[in-house]
């Protein structure tokens, strides 16, 4: 079961420590079925991650300027590349989506969201959206992110949430995660702080995900 971890995050030099990776998660390519008007297609993906690092298990997992060692990016149009090198997901909204499973009727949805489930490399606690501007920085461990764009999510995202409006409600909440760069590549343990450098700050990933069609 994914859950936060109640520790005070350390501090942070040259920055301001904001929160912590609860787990570094990956994927592989494997089938997923789709549905859409009436028909069930399968496709290949690797949206389901599963946890490598996590705080009772903090192994050092490495990252490269395209992504997380290990972690399969099949559809680069959605996700992958410099710019979607790596998506990370508060923990905080994981409360919300166990609700709006339960309410949708999903067989699984008594059983909570486990690490990964989003489909983000890196689970989070202390970061949310609202607190982000494309161009930020983030330096956890010795690797440096940068902020570049919320998750403009696809058919696949109801696929593994189990059920049809999963897409609409991310849409609408703006609980989207983040997209990121990687400006320094490294290692990322679980439990490693996240530590905040503003940029320029002059378009907030609030403002985009509040934008008509996002």
């Amino acid at each position: 079961m994914a859950e936060s971890d109640p520790r005070p995050y350390p501090a942070g030099a040259g920055g301001t420590a904001v929160g912590r990776v609860l787990a570094v998660n990956v994927g592989t390519a494997l089938p997923l079925v789709v549905a859409g008007a009436g028909t069930e297609a399968v496709v290949m993906s690797a949206i389901r991650k599963h946890p490598l690092s996590t705080m009772h298990h903090p192994i050092a997992v490495g990252v490269h300027r395209l992504g997380v060692a290990g972690d399969q990016q099949m559809d680069r149009t959605v996700h992958g590349g410099p710019d979607r090198a790596i998506y990370a997901y508060p923990i905080e909204h994981y409360c919300w989506w166990n609700t709006r499973r339960r309410e949708a009727g999903v067989e699984e949805a008594a059983r909570p969201l486990a690490f990964g489930a989003m489909g983000e490399n890196l689970t989070t606690q202390g970061l949310l959206e609202t607190s982000l501007w494309v161009g930020d920085r983030l330096r956890i461990g010795d690797v440096e992110l940068v902020v570049e764009s919320p998750r403009r999510p696809c058919f696949k995202l109801n696929a593994v949430m189990g059920y049809a409006h999963a897409v609409r409600d991310m849409s609408r909440s703006g609980f989207s995660g983040v997209y990121l760069s990687v400006a320094r590549p490294g290692v990322i343990r679980a439990g490693d702080a996240m530590v905040l450098m503003p940029g320029l700050r002059q378009v907030s990933l609030d403002s985009l995900n509040r934008q008509p069609g996002a």
